[in-house]
């Protein structure tokens, strides 16, 4: 294919998830993590360690992390983690792992509560230990809460709660 018709940054790696610090959990909870994430963690583990051809880890040039270091971070959360199993069926109360549909003064949107290890803006995945999350856990469909953010405060409604293996669309 002619370079004209590729964008300029499809041969940077793929974005990683931000490297989390030792100390984003508070002390002595434990290290949630959906199955899925479970999952995709092994995938990339596995693929790192079969990058060289000789068990040593690699990744493509001028990526922004050391493979030996991202091998090891890898273990360290799979090491420490509770995987949490999804639960059959839909829900009407809030738990890990699932996709929750509000609508508030910016309009509907929806966010699936994760683990640190999982946490990704850009798809809606927040941390169970974040604002958001915090207040829409055990929450039940069609429940209003205020959530107070540093930038202020709103109320949601939620509208629909669904449970996510991460094996169905983000919608």
């Amino acid at each position: 294919m002619s370079k004209a018709f590729t964008k300029e940054d499809d041969d940077r790696p793929e974005p990683r998830p931000a490297r989390r610090s030792e100390g984003s959990l508070p002390p002595g909870a434990r290290n949630y993590l959906t199955a899925d994430g479970a999952r995709m963690l092994q995938v990339e583990l596995d693929r790192l360690l079969a990058g060289s051809g000789e068990g040593l880890p690699s990744l493509p040039a001028g990526s922004p992390i050391d493979a030996a270091d991202r091998v090891a971070e890898i273990r360290r959360i799979l090491r420490t983690a509770t995987v949490v199993q999804p639960r059959a069926g839909a829900t009407d109360q809030v738990r890990f792992g699932n996709r929750v549909w509000v609508r508030g003064s910016h309009g509907e949107r929806s966010y699936r509560i994760v683990g640190v290890d999982e946490v990704d803006p850009e798809r809606g995945w927040v941390s169970w230990i974040s604002p958001v999350a915090k207040a829409l856990l055990q929450r039940r469909l069609g429940d209003r809460i205020v959530l107070v953010t540093p930038e202020g405060t709103e109320e949601l409604e939620i509208l629909r709660i669904d449970p996510d293996d991460g094996q169905r669309g983000e919608d």
